[in-house]
């Protein structure tokens, strides 16, 4: 796993690959919007490689509230052809880690309930399934 510290060409192409995957509402960054993420100081974009291929992605923000410092991962997506080899499970461990390394006090994420294999994965790695309601407000 590695944190993708610039954006070119390589980068664009996967997200354009990948995002498909995650969601059909919401069309691929572009190389701005990429930039937002690996310039920030409060996000963390992580990328899965195989045989040289970006493969997969995660991305890790942070927020501060007046209880702590906390985490969300979100859109976490693994290729199609890359799915049930570990690459999940290693971009979650690396968020994990750059989250304990900055002092979060925890990390949260959600996951549809049809994406059992993810679910499952979250469960084994330690995610706590919350007692808690998700509200949403569109814009």
């Amino acid at each position: 796993m590695a944190v993708a510290a610039v954006v070119d060409d390589e980068l664009v192409a996967a997200f354009a690959h990948l995002i498909p995957q995650l969601s059909q509402s919401s069309p691929p960054p572009d190389a701005d919007q990429l930039r937002v993420l690996v310039d920030g100081a409060d996000t963390v974009l992580f990328v899965a490689r195989v045989d040289g291929v970006i493969v997969g992605s995660l991305t890790l923000a942070f927020y501060r509230i007046p209880t702590g410092l906390k985490a969300w991962i979100e859109d976490v997506v693994v290729d199609d052809a890359a799915r049930g080899h570990g690459v999940g499970r290693l971009l979650n461990e690396a968020a994990l880690a750059e989250a304990e390394s900055r002092g979060a006090k925890d990390v949260s994420l959600t996951s549809r309930p049809s994406r059992e294999a993810a679910n499952r994965l979250y469960q084994r790695i330690g995610f706590e399934a919350r007692d808690t309601n998700v509200y949403r407000y569109k814009f």
